[in-house]
């Protein structure tokens, strides 16, 4: 079980922003905020974001390097997915290999892949 993540962003303000709205969507709920962070919880397990010192802002984020590639996330169902899927782009967010979605995993991987402020890949995948 994952007690906890924790992830440094560029800007605290979008990280919020962003990640308030799509992790209040799936069932999380605000559960910790302080000056440089804030944090969302759904059962026992937080998400937290912080803001990350200037002076290690110079080398942004980029999933191939070694370290994270993506957080995924489980929906209740394909339409969370498509309802999901239109708020994103409704938003203005970039959604990852349009293409091939909402199969972009696999022919049997339903899923939307999309890109947080830091280009950090996120994937909402259907049951």
């Amino acid at each position: 079980m994952l007690h906890h993540l924790e992830i440094y962003v560029s800007s605290l303000s979008k990280t919020i922003e962003f990640w308030g709205w799509f992790l209040t969507e799936i069932g999380y709920e605000p559960f910790q905020k302080w000056e440089s962070g804030f944090s969302w919880k759904h059962g026992e397990t937080y998400i937290v974001f912080v803001q990350a010192d200037d002076r290690f802002l110079d080398i942004p984020y980029h999933r191939s390097r070694v370290g994270l590639n993506h957080l995924a996330f489980q929906a209740v169902s394909r339409e969370q997915v498509n309802q999901m899927t239109l708020q994103l782009k409704e938003k203005g967010v970039n959604i990852l290999y349009p293409d091939k979605h909402p199969f972009a995993g696999g022919g049997s991987h339903y899923a939307v892949f999309f890109e947080d402020p830091d280009r950090i890949k996120v994937e909402l995948v259907a049951p």
